[in-house]
């Protein structure tokens, strides 16, 4: 039987009360601050002080953990505002800040499967706000905003952890290569890449994640059936 339909066992409240609801919370503080890696269950019955042999009656393997602490953030993601573009729109914009607020969902979203009770509520409200769009192409309008989501948040968090590696923010990392740029692009071999370097508007990551969707979702009006 999946989490989802497994009763959890009876309450004990000594020597500390526990629920899945507590365990996912806790786990989720832990990868908050340090990651997936700090996140196991023998680290979360840490955390609650409870031995890991209790947490069995709740949680039987990690990857279970994995899927609830997952489906907990998609409580985080709706839609609003009324027809389909407002909705995608609004629903792409709350992944991204739920991403950003849980750096490690970039390493679960899209990886893997969103069955649990907020991500079925997430879908049947992003699919109920496009009635009216032909059913036939409803689910690959839903997964190609999707995939421009995951596939922008990916790129920003793994930006962000090379920085944190690097030690180096973005206006450093330009004054350490650009002398590099410059004697390549000196040569004249990359004419049309020096140019959007040099001459484009330098947009930071919302601009560039809001134009980008938005370019997104032009085209997918322009290709709907009317």
């Amino acid at each position: 039987m999946l989490v989802w339909e497994r009763p959890e066992p009876p309450d004990r409240p000594v020597p500390a009360p526990l629920s899945r609801e507590r365990i996912v919370r806790t786990a989720i503080e832990l990868a908050d601050v340090n990651g997936l890696e700090a996140v196991s269950l023998r680290k979360v019955a840490a955390a609650l002080d409870v031995g890991p042999m209790r947490l069995y009656g709740y949680i039987a393997t990690k990857e279970e953990l994995l899927d609830l602490m997952l489906d907990a953030v998609y409580a985080e993601i709706r839609p609003a505002g009324a027809g389909w573009r407002e909705a995608l729109t609004s629903v792409a914009e709350a992944t991204r800040r739920a991403v950003h607020r849980h750096e490690w969902l970039a390493d679960l979203i899209g990886g893997r499967p969103q069955l649990g009770p907020n991500a079925l509520a997430r879908g049947e409200a992003v699919l109920a706000a496009m009635d009216g769009v032909d059913v036939d192409v409803v689910m690959p309008v839903v997964t190609a905003v999707d995939a421009y989501v995951i596939g922008t948040v990916r790129r920003e968090i793994a930006e962000r952890r090379a920085e944190r590696a690097s030690g180096m923010n973005q206006r450093q990392w330009q004054a350490a290569y650009g002398p590099y740029l410059e004697r390549t692009f000196a040569t004249g071999r990359y004419p049309a890449l020096e140019t959007v370097i040099r001459d484009a508007a330098h947009l930071d990551a919302d601009e560039t994640f809001r134009l980008g969707l938005g370019f997104l979702l032009d085209g997918i009006g322009a290709g709907l059936p009317t």
